[in-house]
């Protein structure tokens, strides 16, 4: 079962059939720890619709925050270590730590959705974009579905000082979400598989893959950390990582085209503006 936001209200895509309704909102969806069962009782009683109901979606967010969990992936580790020679131990530490490195994205004004555009700073010259899974955390601390994110990221920036976090990745356009949720109460498969292409003028810039299962942490030891001493009324999403970066060369121009799929959740393809 999916779940979309549009301009018209909440879809549901259940069994190749579609069911809309512009009397609950998707906050309200959101903080039920049942959202599964509720939503399999309730969608008969909804407007049924069809496909093109979702053309018009909007990012799946409403007034959650938006939190990311950084080294979860060998990848990443060396990647940001490699970016910042000045505190690169600070990322090889955290990686074997206990406890994770957590830190807040964004707000959801912030955030754009299915084909929309994705920004870069004007002040940085090395930016990428980051494909992660990313949680549906109710304020009960429950996971209740999933969905693909795209991290962007101004490297340099964040390479240049550790304490430039903040302006490296949060800023209007600095995270995209969608096209959907799937509502589940269980992760997918350590095997999923994440994939990620950059198309430049129709040709392929970058690509690279990666599985669930090189990630080092799990998704509820990720919540239980972020939910400890912080509560969030609407829930929230929390990105869990990424082990596809591209290669030190590469930097995201504007006009291309990021497409990031995760088998089972959906493709999310974002233009850079």
């Amino acid at each position: 079962m999916k779940l979309y936001r549009t301009g018209h209200g909440v879809v549901v895509e259940s069994h190749d059939r579609y069911y809309s309704s512009a009397s609950i909102s998707l906050d309200d969806l959101l903080t039920r720890d049942d959202l599964g069962e509720y939503l399999a009782r309730v969608i008969s009683d909804w407007n049924p619709a069809d496909g093109s109901a979702v053309e018009e979606m909007l990012a799946p967010i409403g007034s959650q925050e938006v939190w990311g969990a950084g080294v979860t992936y060998y990848r990443s580790r060396t990647a940001r270590m490699a970016e910042s020679p000045q505190g690169g131990s600070f990322y090889d530490r955290v990686y074997d730590a206990d406890r994770p490195e957590l830190f807040f994205k964004t707000t959801a004004h912030r955030v754009v959705g299915h084909k929309q555009k994705v920004a870069i700073r004007s002040d940085a010259q090395w930016s990428v974009p980051e494909p992660e899974l990313a949680v549906v955390v109710t304020p009960n601390a429950k996971i209740i579905g999933y969905t693909v994110a795209n991290d962007m990221s101004s490297r340099d920036i964040e390479g240049e000082n550790p304490l430039y976090l903040p302006q490296a990745k949060t800023y209007d356009g600095s995270c995209a979400l969608g096209p959907g949720i799937l509502v589940a109460s269980e992760e997918p498969d350590p095997s999923t598989e994440i994939q990620m292409e950059i198309l430049r003028q129709g040709a392929t810039a970058y690509s690279g893959k990666t599985t669930l299962s090189a990630r080092k942490r799990t998704s509820e030891s990720l919540v239980s950390y972020l939910c400890r001493h912080c509560t969030f009324p609407h829930g929230c999403f929390l990105m869990t990582g990424t082990g596809i970066i591209p290669e030190d060369s590469f930097t995201l121009q504007p006009g291309d085209e990021i497409r990031i799929s995760i088998d089972g959740v959906g493709t999310l393809v974002n233009f850079v503006s």
